[in-house]
């Protein structure tokens, strides 16, 4: 008898081929299903966004959604997180997307790519880089050959990444989506649409399923979808699930019905409520679409963190607070809710839930109170802040001309005359993106904001500083507005007269909070500013000593600012994003473990806007073991409808 001997690395090598061969995944139109290795197959989904999770916590939050019956995850590739500088790509640490995908392979969960190149998703330009807005007349989403350019040689990195994953290839990749809900989008350009089904088949092959997300309406599906793409609708709890699937029909009279957004909560803005969506509303909805065979993606499963300046913004001009946690069943921490099981139950009466034990929610430590110190203002700091120095120019100029695109940005005039009385500082054409924060001489004046505070009144004399520090509060994330250019972006006038002859300095705050401010925190008699300017933008250090002879610790915390106004805090150099207790609704920071070191003390950087409470009571941040997102705030306007798009109608 003969034998063939093979060494086992080859044996395995083999085998693995044949499985890959035998791997498929399609469309039936005969039976209106999708057809998974030859067999009718209809997917469960949740959404999870890597770009909000630290790669730490990715292995637990995906066991959680597996354990929830889910068959698959769903997530976007935010353009702008892997290439924020154009020609420079990072797909290392909490932005390894290959590594988050082998991850949910081994956890046995198929994978739904929304690889872009837009994506909304409540994220900064809805995923597409500012560095694009250096050509100012650029029209985003469209057959503008500038734009068009830059998406295929992104597409051209990313792409070739993503093809291994594929099903038919090995991986976890089932299907793909281009683009995202363009039938909202005002430039309905169908030949747009086909340079990247032309893009995408060239880079993956003909087999993957390509499709398209967009509102379950004719009126959005009229543009959003084109053939070769498999259209699919996304809607909310608590409708008509007949009608919002009829409206697939009318682009898709066969295949499987397909919910790519359904809607587990909905997203908050700072200065309204927290939104909250009723459990029993959202299981009794999925029930109805399971129980007709539809495909459905729970929107989101678990909804994240904004970390740093990621946020966007809606129009009118509406930005995102930090917490995404969407009152999604898996909290912003990956905790278990009542939302969770309640869903889990009524998944596991249409898929087989997994044996074994469900994660447990990760445990929360209250640190305490910790002692701030002021180190100096922004002003103090400018030379550390922007080392190369200003640019000069007659007019302002925007953050994108100046290549800063996420962050701060200082601008600096001289008063023209003497402002003995109050005199009229304003921006007539709403030209603040998006919130300034006015100071004379280092003497704090006012606060201008985009659509809300357009004029203050200041004084000084002739030849003093004006200097003018502009947060970019995040880029408009959906409809027309997403060329959303940030700082000066019109002129200022003063009693009428435009303000001319500007220094403009771009601050790598996140750079220097690492080196120059620290440098400080040992020598608080060093400090050179004004003491009693409690009111312009100040930055403040402490340190967080993790306790000893406790076991487990570090553990996730929240840190709260009582007395605090608005900012950004960083530890050990992480961005954490931004606070605004003064309008909420959270009050809150989620503070991962994973960024948290016990050897030696946390090093913690406050930059507060507005009012810090050092001057009248305590200097202290706490830490605590309960978040805080839904506070109810003076600010607060009459909230939307849930799930309402259509006050962004005209925006789009």
């Amino acid at each position: 008898m003969l034998r063939l001997l093979l060494p086992v690395a080859g044996l395995a090598t083999l085998l693995r081929a044949a499985n890959v061969s035998q791997r498929t995944f399609g469309i039936d139109y005969g039976c209106n299903c999708f057809v998974k290795d030859g067999r009718p197959f209809r997917y469960i989904s949740g959404s999870i966004h890597y770009s909000r999770i630290p790669r730490y916590y990715w292995k637990d939050r995906l066991l959680k959604m597996k354990m929830a019956g889910l068959d698959a995850i769903q997530t976007y590739v935010p353009w702008n997180y892997h290439e924020s500088q154009m020609g420079v790509y990072d797909f290392s640490g909490d932005r390894d997307l290959e590594y988050f995908l082998q991850l949910a392979d081994e956890t046995r969960l198929l994978v739904i790519l929304r690889a872009g190149p837009y994506i909304c998703a409540e994220w900064d330009m809805g995923g597409l880089p500012a560095w694009l807005l250096e050509k100012e007349s650029i029209v985003l989403r469209s057959s503008d050959t500038d734009y068009l350019a830059a998406v295929e040689k992104w597409m051209s990195v990313l792409l070739p990444k993503m093809k291994p994953h594929l099903y038919q290839n090995g991986g976890p990749i089932i299907m793909v989506q281009v683009e995202n809900e363009y039938g909202s989008y005002f430039a309905c350009d169908y030949d747009y649409l086909r340079f990247l089904q032309k893009l995408f088949r060239q880079h993956l092959g003909d087999e993957v399923v390509l499709f398209t997300t967009d509102g379950a309406s004719q009126l959005y599906l009229r543009c959003g979808a084109l053939q070769g793409f498999y259209a699919t609708v996304d809607f909310a709890p608590g409708g008509n699930v007949t009608a919002a699937f009829l409206a697939q029909r009318s682009s898709e009279p066969t295949g499987p019905l397909v919910n790519s957004e359904f809607y587990t909560g909905w997203l908050d803005h700072w200065g309204h409520r927290h939104s909250v969506v009723p459990t029993q509303t959202i299981a009794k909805t999925l029930n109805e679409i399971l129980a007709r065979g539809a495909n459905v993606n729970l929107y989101m499963f678990i909804g994240g963190t904004n970390f740093a300046y990621w946020n966007g913004a809606n129009m009118p001009y509406m930005p995102q607070p930090t917490s995404y946690d969407y009152d999604a069943p898996l909290s912003e921490a990956g905790d278990l809710t009542e939302k969770y099981f309640a869903l889990r139950e009524v998944i596991g009466m249409y898929n087989q839930l997994p044996e074994g034990i469900i994660p447990p929610t990760t445990s929360k430590f209250a640190y305490g109170k910790i002692h701030l110190q002021k180190v100096g203002t922004v002003v103090d700091f400018l030379d550390r802040l922007s080392p190369a120095g200003p640019v000069k120019s007659t007019y302002p100029l925007t953050f994108v001309q100046i290549k800063q695109y996420f962050g701060f940005v200082l601008y600096r005039t001289k008063l023209p005359k003497n402002c003995t009385e109050p005199t009229q500082l304003s921006s007539p054409l709403n030209g603040v993106h998006d919130r300034a924060y006015v100071s004379v001489d280092g003497v704090l004046q006012g606060i201008l904001e985009r659509d809300k505070s357009l004029m203050i009144n200041i004084t000084g004399k002739a030849g003093a500083n004006m200097d003018i520090l502009v947060e970019n509060m995040g880029r408009v994330n959906y409809g027309r507005y997403n060329n959303d250019f940030k700082g000066l972006v019109s002129n200022l006038t003063l009693d009428q007269d435009i303000l001319v002859e500007w220094d403009i300095y771009p601050l790598d705050i996140d750079g220097a909070v690492n080196h120059s401010i620290h440098g400080y925190r040992d020598q608080p008699e060093r400090y050179v500013g004004n003491p009693l300017s409690y009111g312009t933008p100040t930055f403040y250090t402490g340190r967080l000593l993790i306790p000893g002879g406790i076991p487990d610790l570090p553990q996730d915390t929240y840190v709260n600012f009582p007395g605090w106004t608005k900012g950004q805090i960083w530890i050990n150099g992480f961005n954490l994003g931004r606070y605004w207790p003064a309008r909420g609704p959270q009050l809150t920071l989620y503070v991962p473990r994973n960024i948290l070191v016990s050897s030696v003390p946390n090093n913690i950087t406050v930059l507060e806007l507005e009012h810090s409470p050092c001057s009248t009571q305590a200097c202290e941040i706490e830490f605590v073991d309960k978040p805080v997102i839904n506070a109810t705030t003076l600010y607060e306007n009459v909230p939307p409808p849930l799930f309402f798009r259509d006050m962004w109608l005209s925006y789009l």
